[in-house]
Protein backbone atom coordinates (compact mmCIF):
# COMPACT_ATOMS: atom_id res chain seq x y z
CA UNK A 1 0.00 0.00 0.00
CA UNK A 2 3.18 2.32 1.01
CA UNK A 3 4.93 1.74 -2.06
CA UNK A 4 1.97 3.25 -4.84
CA UNK A 5 1.93 6.04 -2.28
CA UNK A 6 5.19 6.96 -2.57
CA UNK A 7 5.41 6.68 -6.09
CA UNK A 8 2.39 9.08 -6.60
CA UNK A 9 4.31 11.26 -4.16
CA UNK A 10 7.18 11.02 -5.93
CA UNK A 11 5.65 11.46 -9.73
CA UNK A 12 3.55 14.54 -8.13
CA UNK A 13 6.68 16.25 -6.88
CA UNK A 14 9.01 15.49 -9.31
CA UNK A 15 11.70 13.87 -7.02
CA UNK A 16 12.86 10.69 -6.96
CA UNK A 17 11.75 7.89 -5.07
CA UNK A 18 14.64 7.26 -2.73
CA UNK A 19 14.54 11.13 -2.12
CA UNK A 20 10.83 11.60 -0.68
CA UNK A 21 11.64 8.39 1.53
CA UNK A 22 14.78 10.05 2.97
CA UNK A 23 12.89 13.16 3.54
CA UNK A 24 9.84 11.30 5.03
CA UNK A 25 12.13 9.90 7.37
CA UNK A 26 13.74 12.77 8.20
CA UNK A 27 10.02 14.40 9.09
CA UNK A 28 9.02 11.01 10.83
CA UNK A 29 12.19 11.93 14.06
CA UNK A 30 9.85 14.91 15.13
CA UNK A 31 6.68 11.76 16.19
CA UNK A 32 9.51 9.22 17.61
CA UNK A 33 10.76 12.72 19.71
CA UNK A 34 7.29 13.28 20.70
CA UNK A 35 6.61 9.72 21.78
CA UNK A 36 10.17 9.77 23.73
CA UNK A 37 9.03 13.03 25.53
CA UNK A 38 5.92 11.83 26.28
CA UNK A 39 5.85 8.19 27.38
CA UNK A 40 9.97 7.67 27.66
CA UNK A 41 11.28 10.13 29.17
CA UNK A 42 11.25 8.78 32.32
CA UNK A 43 11.95 5.11 31.79
CA UNK A 44 14.61 3.02 32.34
CA UNK A 45 17.53 3.15 29.78
CA UNK A 46 17.13 -0.29 28.67
CA UNK A 47 13.45 1.14 27.47
CA UNK A 48 14.83 4.25 26.11
CA UNK A 49 18.00 2.11 24.43
CA UNK A 50 14.96 -0.30 22.68
CA UNK A 51 13.22 2.37 21.70
CA UNK A 52 16.02 4.19 19.45
CA UNK A 53 17.61 1.16 18.67
CA UNK A 54 14.38 -0.35 16.86
CA UNK A 55 12.95 3.02 15.63
CA UNK A 56 16.36 3.47 13.98
CA UNK A 57 16.26 0.02 12.34
CA UNK A 58 12.68 0.44 11.12
CA UNK A 59 13.59 3.91 9.61
CA UNK A 60 16.21 1.52 8.29
CA UNK A 61 14.19 -0.87 6.47
CA UNK A 62 11.64 1.44 5.18
CA UNK A 63 14.80 3.03 3.24
CA UNK A 64 16.77 0.25 2.20
CA UNK A 65 15.01 -3.10 3.00
CA UNK A 66 17.04 -5.81 3.87
CA UNK A 67 20.50 -3.94 3.08
CA UNK A 68 20.50 -2.46 7.01
CA UNK A 69 22.21 -5.77 7.57
CA UNK A 70 25.46 -3.56 6.91
CA UNK A 71 25.19 -1.42 9.71
CA UNK A 72 24.27 -3.89 12.04
CA UNK A 73 27.36 -6.34 10.78
CA UNK A 74 29.41 -3.05 11.98
CA UNK A 75 27.83 -1.97 15.41
CA UNK A 76 28.51 -5.67 16.25
CA UNK A 77 32.02 -5.74 15.10
CA UNK A 78 32.80 -2.21 16.27
CA UNK A 79 31.51 -3.32 19.87
CA UNK A 80 33.30 -6.71 19.97
CA UNK A 81 36.57 -5.04 18.83
CA UNK A 82 35.70 -2.81 22.26
CA UNK A 83 35.39 -5.62 24.47
CA UNK A 84 38.27 -7.77 23.45
CA UNK A 85 41.22 -5.42 22.88
CA UNK A 86 40.36 -2.86 25.37
CA UNK A 87 41.47 0.82 25.30
CA UNK A 88 44.73 0.30 22.82
CA UNK A 89 46.15 2.00 19.77
CA UNK A 90 45.49 -1.85 18.32
CA UNK A 91 41.58 -0.49 19.25
CA UNK A 92 41.66 2.06 17.49
CA UNK A 93 43.74 1.33 14.40
CA UNK A 94 41.50 -2.30 14.17
CA UNK A 95 38.70 -0.18 14.52
CA UNK A 96 39.15 2.92 11.50
CA UNK A 97 41.06 0.01 9.33
CA UNK A 98 37.61 -1.85 9.39
CA UNK A 99 35.06 1.17 9.48
CA UNK A 100 36.66 2.53 6.55
CA UNK A 101 37.69 -0.27 4.55
CA UNK A 102 33.68 -1.80 5.04
CA UNK A 103 32.40 2.02 4.00
CA UNK A 104 35.14 1.94 1.00
CA UNK A 105 33.86 -1.61 -0.01
CA UNK A 106 29.92 -0.65 -0.07
CA UNK A 107 31.19 2.66 -2.69
CA UNK A 108 33.13 0.39 -4.84
CA UNK A 109 29.98 -2.24 -5.13
CA UNK A 110 27.32 -0.22 -5.30
CA UNK A 111 29.13 3.03 -7.12
CA UNK A 112 27.04 4.76 -10.43
CA UNK A 113 27.50 7.43 -12.71
CA UNK A 114 24.91 9.30 -10.53
CA UNK A 115 24.84 10.21 -7.02
CA UNK A 116 22.22 7.21 -5.43
CA UNK A 117 20.09 7.12 -2.19
CA UNK A 118 21.39 4.07 -1.38
CA UNK A 119 22.56 2.31 1.96
CA UNK A 120 25.86 3.92 1.86
CA UNK A 121 24.32 7.44 2.59
CA UNK A 122 23.76 6.55 5.91
CA UNK A 123 26.70 4.22 6.54
CA UNK A 124 29.16 7.35 6.16
CA UNK A 125 27.50 8.79 9.42
CA UNK A 126 27.73 5.87 10.95
CA UNK A 127 31.40 5.08 10.17
CA UNK A 128 32.24 8.09 12.01
CA UNK A 129 30.27 7.52 14.86
CA UNK A 130 31.80 4.25 14.95
CA UNK A 131 35.36 5.55 14.76
CA UNK A 132 34.78 8.04 17.19
CA UNK A 133 33.44 5.67 19.84
CA UNK A 134 36.72 3.94 19.64
CA UNK A 135 38.52 7.32 20.29
CA UNK A 136 36.28 8.24 22.89
CA UNK A 137 37.02 4.65 24.78
CA UNK A 138 40.75 4.82 24.16
CA UNK A 139 40.64 8.69 25.99
CA UNK A 140 38.81 7.35 28.80
CA UNK A 141 41.43 5.14 30.10
CA UNK A 142 44.10 8.28 30.06
CA UNK A 143 44.95 10.53 32.76
CA UNK A 144 42.37 13.44 32.94
CA UNK A 145 45.35 15.84 32.81
CA UNK A 146 46.34 14.50 29.64
CA UNK A 147 43.44 15.13 27.77
CA UNK A 148 42.39 18.47 25.80
CA UNK A 149 38.73 19.77 26.87
CA UNK A 150 36.93 18.50 23.79
CA UNK A 151 38.42 15.04 25.01
CA UNK A 152 37.05 14.98 28.30
CA UNK A 153 33.96 15.97 27.93
CA UNK A 154 33.66 12.59 25.49
CA UNK A 155 36.26 10.36 27.03
CA UNK A 156 34.33 7.03 27.93
CA UNK A 157 35.67 5.89 31.30
CA UNK A 158 33.38 2.39 31.41
CA UNK A 159 32.93 0.05 28.44
CA UNK A 160 29.63 0.86 27.08
CA UNK A 161 26.67 -1.98 27.00
CA UNK A 162 25.68 -3.43 23.53
CA UNK A 163 22.42 -1.87 23.72
CA UNK A 164 23.71 1.61 24.46
CA UNK A 165 25.80 1.31 21.58
CA UNK A 166 22.91 0.31 19.11
CA UNK A 167 20.41 3.20 21.00
CA UNK A 168 23.59 5.63 20.02
CA UNK A 169 23.79 3.74 16.67
CA UNK A 170 20.69 4.01 15.35
CA UNK A 171 19.32 7.49 17.42
CA UNK A 172 16.32 8.65 15.24
CA UNK A 173 17.73 12.33 15.12
CA UNK A 174 21.24 11.16 13.47
CA UNK A 175 21.25 8.01 12.35
CA UNK A 176 20.45 8.48 8.54
CA UNK A 177 21.89 12.27 7.78
CA UNK A 178 23.66 13.12 11.05
CA UNK A 179 24.72 15.14 12.70
CA UNK A 180 27.76 13.48 14.55
CA UNK A 181 27.47 13.42 18.59
CA UNK A 182 29.49 11.53 20.84
CA UNK A 183 28.66 8.06 22.88
CA UNK A 184 28.75 10.65 25.99
CA UNK A 185 26.16 12.78 25.10
CA UNK A 186 24.19 10.46 24.54
CA UNK A 187 24.47 8.71 27.55
CA UNK A 188 23.63 12.48 29.06
CA UNK A 189 20.28 12.62 26.76
CA UNK A 190 19.40 8.80 28.37
CA UNK A 191 20.13 10.07 31.73
CA UNK A 192 18.21 13.19 31.75
CA UNK A 193 20.78 15.86 31.94
CA UNK A 194 20.47 17.55 28.91
CA UNK A 195 17.82 19.54 29.73
CA UNK A 196 17.53 23.17 30.90
CA UNK A 197 15.03 22.09 33.82
CA UNK A 198 17.00 18.86 35.64
CA UNK A 199 15.63 16.07 35.82
CA UNK A 200 12.45 17.13 33.35
CA UNK A 201 11.14 17.30 30.06
CA UNK A 202 13.13 20.13 28.63
CA UNK A 203 11.43 23.37 27.09
CA UNK A 204 12.46 22.79 23.69
CA UNK A 205 9.27 23.12 21.47
CA UNK A 206 9.94 26.39 20.20
CA UNK A 207 13.93 26.14 18.92
CA UNK A 208 12.90 22.74 17.78
CA UNK A 209 10.26 24.19 15.91
CA UNK A 210 11.88 27.53 14.79
CA UNK A 211 15.01 24.94 13.23
CA UNK A 212 12.30 22.97 11.49
CA UNK A 213 10.72 26.18 10.20
CA UNK A 214 14.39 27.14 8.67
CA UNK A 215 15.13 23.52 7.31
CA UNK A 216 11.29 23.74 5.46
CA UNK A 217 12.14 26.99 4.08
CA UNK A 218 15.09 26.16 2.71
CA UNK A 219 13.47 22.43 1.60
CA UNK A 220 10.88 24.79 -0.48
CA UNK A 221 13.48 27.05 -1.85
CA UNK A 222 15.34 23.74 -2.98
CA UNK A 223 12.51 22.37 -4.39
CA UNK A 224 11.22 25.35 -6.46
CA UNK A 225 14.88 26.33 -7.74
CA UNK A 226 16.08 22.94 -8.57
CA UNK A 227 14.45 22.11 -11.56
CA UNK A 228 15.57 25.47 -13.20
CA UNK A 229 19.28 24.35 -12.29
CA UNK A 230 19.94 20.82 -12.81
CA UNK A 231 23.52 19.27 -12.94
CA UNK A 232 22.71 17.51 -15.92
CA UNK A 233 22.49 20.67 -17.97
CA UNK A 234 26.38 21.25 -17.66
CA UNK A 235 26.62 18.02 -20.08
CA UNK A 236 24.35 19.31 -22.35
CA UNK A 237 25.16 21.40 -25.96
CA UNK A 238 22.64 24.12 -25.03
CA UNK A 239 25.30 24.95 -21.72
CA UNK A 240 28.23 24.64 -24.06
CA UNK A 241 26.51 26.92 -26.64
CA UNK A 242 25.68 30.05 -23.98
CA UNK A 243 27.77 32.64 -23.99
CA UNK A 244 31.06 32.11 -21.25
CA UNK A 245 29.32 35.11 -18.62
CA UNK A 246 26.06 32.71 -18.51
CA UNK A 247 28.26 29.64 -18.20
CA UNK A 248 29.95 31.72 -15.15
CA UNK A 249 26.49 32.74 -13.68
CA UNK A 250 25.02 29.52 -14.33
CA UNK A 251 27.54 27.80 -11.90
CA UNK A 252 27.06 30.61 -9.47
CA UNK A 253 23.22 30.53 -8.85
CA UNK A 254 23.81 26.19 -9.10
CA UNK A 255 25.99 26.23 -6.41
CA UNK A 256 23.95 28.22 -4.18
CA UNK A 257 20.51 25.98 -4.72
CA UNK A 258 22.21 22.93 -4.98
CA UNK A 259 23.45 23.24 -1.12
CA UNK A 260 20.35 24.16 0.21
CA UNK A 261 19.70 20.42 -0.24
CA UNK A 262 22.03 19.69 2.65
CA UNK A 263 20.95 22.92 4.58
CA UNK A 264 17.18 22.09 4.37
CA UNK A 265 18.00 17.46 5.84
CA UNK A 266 20.58 19.02 8.44
CA UNK A 267 18.37 21.67 9.64
CA UNK A 268 15.55 19.68 9.95
CA UNK A 269 16.66 16.57 11.93
CA UNK A 270 18.51 19.45 14.28
CA UNK A 271 15.01 20.08 15.13
CA UNK A 272 14.31 16.63 15.91
CA UNK A 273 17.71 16.71 18.26
CA UNK A 274 16.60 19.91 20.19
CA UNK A 275 13.28 18.41 20.52
CA UNK A 276 14.96 15.44 22.40
CA UNK A 277 16.82 17.65 24.24
CA UNK A 278 20.22 16.54 22.52
CA UNK A 279 20.62 19.85 21.18
CA UNK A 280 20.78 21.32 24.46
CA UNK A 281 23.96 23.07 25.27
CA UNK A 282 24.04 24.70 28.19
CA UNK A 283 23.59 28.44 29.20
CA UNK A 284 25.73 31.84 27.89
CA UNK A 285 24.68 35.68 29.15
CA UNK A 286 21.63 33.45 31.05
CA UNK A 287 19.85 32.13 28.37
CA UNK A 288 19.81 28.29 27.53
CA UNK A 289 21.72 27.32 24.52
CA UNK A 290 20.07 24.68 22.25
CA UNK A 291 22.72 24.27 19.44
CA UNK A 292 25.04 21.44 20.54
CA UNK A 293 23.60 19.42 17.16
CA UNK A 294 23.72 22.53 14.59
CA UNK A 295 25.78 21.39 11.18
CA UNK A 296 24.72 24.68 9.90
CA UNK A 297 24.90 28.26 10.77
CA UNK A 298 22.64 29.53 8.07
CA UNK A 299 22.91 33.29 9.02
CA UNK A 300 26.50 33.07 8.25
CA UNK A 301 26.36 30.75 5.40
CA UNK A 302 23.77 33.19 3.64
CA UNK A 303 26.12 36.44 4.61
CA UNK A 304 29.45 35.45 4.88
CA UNK A 305 31.59 36.67 1.52
CA UNK A 306 34.59 34.50 2.89
CA UNK A 307 35.41 30.45 1.90
CA UNK A 308 36.80 30.66 5.14
CA UNK A 309 32.78 31.76 6.64
CA UNK A 310 31.07 29.48 4.46
CA UNK A 311 32.93 26.54 5.15
CA UNK A 312 32.87 27.27 8.64
CA UNK A 313 29.09 27.67 8.76
CA UNK A 314 28.70 23.84 6.44
CA UNK A 315 28.46 20.27 8.11
CA UNK A 316 29.64 22.05 11.46
CA UNK A 317 29.55 18.50 13.32
CA UNK A 318 31.35 16.79 10.42
CA UNK A 319 34.12 19.04 10.38
CA UNK A 320 34.56 19.12 13.97
CA UNK A 321 34.91 15.21 13.88
CA UNK A 322 37.43 15.43 11.09
CA UNK A 323 39.20 18.14 13.41
CA UNK A 324 39.17 16.12 16.58
CA UNK A 325 40.03 12.75 15.66
CA UNK A 326 42.22 13.17 12.31
CA UNK A 327 43.83 16.85 12.42
CA UNK A 328 44.45 16.66 16.03
CA UNK A 329 45.46 13.20 16.59
CA UNK A 330 48.04 14.17 13.88
CA UNK A 331 50.01 16.62 15.90
CA UNK A 332 53.24 14.41 15.93
CA UNK A 333 53.86 15.46 12.47
CA UNK A 334 54.56 18.29 13.57
CA UNK A 335 53.16 20.04 10.37
CA UNK A 336 49.78 21.94 10.26
CA UNK A 337 50.31 22.21 6.53
CA UNK A 338 50.80 18.49 6.20
CA UNK A 339 48.06 17.58 8.99
CA UNK A 340 45.38 19.89 7.12
CA UNK A 341 45.81 17.93 4.08
CA UNK A 342 45.74 14.19 5.69
CA UNK A 343 42.63 15.82 7.04
CA UNK A 344 40.98 16.93 3.65
CA UNK A 345 41.85 14.07 1.80
CA UNK A 346 40.21 11.59 4.73
CA UNK A 347 37.43 13.84 4.17
CA UNK A 348 37.30 13.18 0.29
CA UNK A 349 37.69 9.23 0.41
CA UNK A 350 35.20 9.36 3.27
CA UNK A 351 32.51 11.17 0.75
CA UNK A 352 33.47 8.33 -1.96
CA UNK A 353 35.77 7.03 -4.31
CA UNK A 354 35.26 9.32 -6.99
CA UNK A 355 37.98 11.75 -8.90
CA UNK A 356 35.41 14.01 -7.95
CA UNK A 357 35.70 14.49 -4.69
CA UNK A 358 39.22 14.39 -4.01
CA UNK A 359 39.72 17.27 -6.77
CA UNK A 360 37.01 18.95 -4.51
CA UNK A 361 38.84 18.98 -1.25
CA UNK A 362 42.36 19.94 -3.33
CA UNK A 363 40.64 22.82 -4.19
CA UNK A 364 39.25 24.13 -1.24
CA UNK A 365 42.92 23.59 0.44
CA UNK A 366 44.18 25.77 -2.26
CA UNK A 367 41.39 28.48 -2.15
CA UNK A 368 41.73 28.82 1.97
CA UNK A 369 45.30 29.12 1.25
CA UNK A 370 44.69 31.95 -1.12
CA UNK A 371 42.41 33.60 0.71
CA UNK A 372 44.16 33.92 4.00
CA UNK A 373 47.01 34.88 2.04
CA UNK A 374 44.32 37.57 0.68
CA UNK A 375 42.92 38.59 3.91
CA UNK A 376 46.67 39.10 6.00
CA UNK A 377 47.90 40.98 3.13
CA UNK A 378 44.77 43.46 3.73
CA UNK A 379 45.69 43.51 7.26
CA UNK A 380 48.81 44.21 6.92
CA UNK A 381 48.69 46.77 4.25
CA UNK A 382 47.31 50.71 5.50
CA UNK A 383 46.14 51.12 1.88
CA UNK A 384 43.66 48.17 1.63
CA UNK A 385 42.45 48.45 5.14
CA UNK A 386 41.76 51.64 4.58
CA UNK A 387 39.99 51.08 1.26
CA UNK A 388 38.66 48.17 2.99
CA UNK A 389 36.65 50.41 5.75
CA UNK A 390 35.99 53.42 3.84
CA UNK A 391 32.39 54.25 1.97
CA UNK A 392 33.38 51.58 -0.84
CA UNK A 393 32.73 49.00 1.71
CA UNK A 394 29.18 47.91 0.25
CA UNK A 395 30.47 47.63 -3.73
CA UNK A 396 33.46 45.56 -2.05
CA UNK A 397 30.78 43.11 -0.63
CA UNK A 398 29.04 42.86 -3.21
CA UNK A 399 31.76 41.84 -5.47
CA UNK A 400 33.18 39.76 -2.74
CA UNK A 401 30.07 37.71 -2.85
CA UNK A 402 30.30 37.34 -6.59
CA UNK A 403 33.49 36.16 -6.24
CA UNK A 404 32.61 34.19 -3.48
CA UNK A 405 30.04 32.01 -4.96
CA UNK A 406 31.22 31.48 -8.20
CA UNK A 407 34.18 29.95 -6.79
CA UNK A 408 31.78 28.04 -4.01
CA UNK A 409 30.06 26.56 -7.06
CA UNK A 410 33.15 26.03 -9.01
CA UNK A 411 34.80 22.93 -6.99
CA UNK A 412 30.87 21.75 -6.14
CA UNK A 413 31.05 20.82 -10.09
CA UNK A 414 33.26 18.09 -9.63
CA UNK A 415 31.87 17.27 -6.05
CA UNK A 416 28.48 16.43 -7.86
CA UNK A 417 29.28 15.48 -11.30
CA UNK A 418 31.51 13.23 -9.90
CA UNK A 419 33.09 11.27 -12.89
CA UNK A 420 36.31 12.21 -14.45
CA UNK A 421 35.02 12.93 -17.84
CA UNK A 422 31.71 15.12 -16.65
CA UNK A 423 33.51 17.19 -14.45
CA UNK A 424 36.86 17.92 -17.36
CA UNK A 425 34.09 18.79 -19.68
CA UNK A 426 32.37 21.23 -17.41
CA UNK A 427 35.79 22.55 -16.86
CA UNK A 428 37.30 23.38 -20.03
CA UNK A 429 33.57 24.98 -20.73
CA UNK A 430 34.89 27.72 -18.49
CA UNK A 431 38.29 27.47 -19.71
CA UNK A 432 39.48 26.38 -16.42
CA UNK A 433 39.05 29.74 -15.04
CA UNK A 434 38.63 28.96 -11.21
CA UNK A 435 41.99 26.89 -11.39
CA UNK A 436 43.39 29.78 -13.13
CA UNK A 437 42.17 32.31 -11.41
CA UNK A 438 43.56 31.21 -8.01
CA UNK A 439 46.81 29.81 -9.41
CA UNK A 440 47.24 33.19 -10.63
CA UNK A 441 46.26 35.05 -7.26
CA UNK A 442 48.87 32.85 -5.48
CA UNK A 443 51.61 33.70 -8.01
CA UNK A 444 50.97 37.06 -7.54
CA UNK A 445 50.21 37.79 -3.76
CA UNK A 446 54.16 37.85 -2.70
CA UNK A 447 54.18 41.15 -5.05
CA UNK A 448 51.31 42.53 -3.76
CA UNK A 449 52.71 42.00 -0.01
CA UNK A 450 56.06 43.86 -1.20
CA UNK A 451 54.33 46.76 -3.27
CA UNK A 452 51.82 47.29 -0.24
CA UNK A 453 53.01 46.42 2.89
CA UNK A 454 55.80 48.78 4.15
CA UNK A 455 58.92 47.06 5.70
CA UNK A 456 59.06 47.32 9.54
CA UNK A 457 61.71 48.97 11.20
CA UNK A 458 62.97 46.56 13.24
CA UNK A 459 62.97 43.57 10.34
CA UNK A 460 65.25 46.20 7.98
CA UNK A 461 67.50 46.29 11.00
CA UNK A 462 67.54 42.72 11.27
CA UNK A 463 68.32 41.74 7.75
CA UNK A 464 71.25 44.68 7.98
Amino acid sequence: MAAPLLEQLSESLGSPEPAIRLILSILIGYPFAVVYRWFLFYQTPTVIHLFHTFSGLALAAFNFGSQLYHSVVCVLIQFLMLRLMGRTVTAILSSFTFQMLYLLAGYYYTATEEYDIKWTMPHCVLTLKLIGLAFDYYDGGKEPSKLSAEQKASALRSVPSLLEVCGFSYFYGGFLVGPQFTLRSYQRLVARELTDCPGKVPNSVVPAMKRFALGFLCLVIYAIFSPHYPDSYYLTDEYEAQPFWYRCVFILLWGKIILYKYVSCWVIAEGVCILTGLGYNGVVDGKHQWNACANMKVWLFETTPLFGGTIASFNINTNAWAARHVFKRLKFLGNKTLSHVATLFFLSIWHGLHSGYILCFSMEFFIITVERQAQALVKDSPVLTKLANSALYPLIYVVQQFIHWLFMGYPLVAFCIFSYDKWLKVYSSVYFCGHLFFLAAYLIMPYLRKALVPKKEGREKKQE
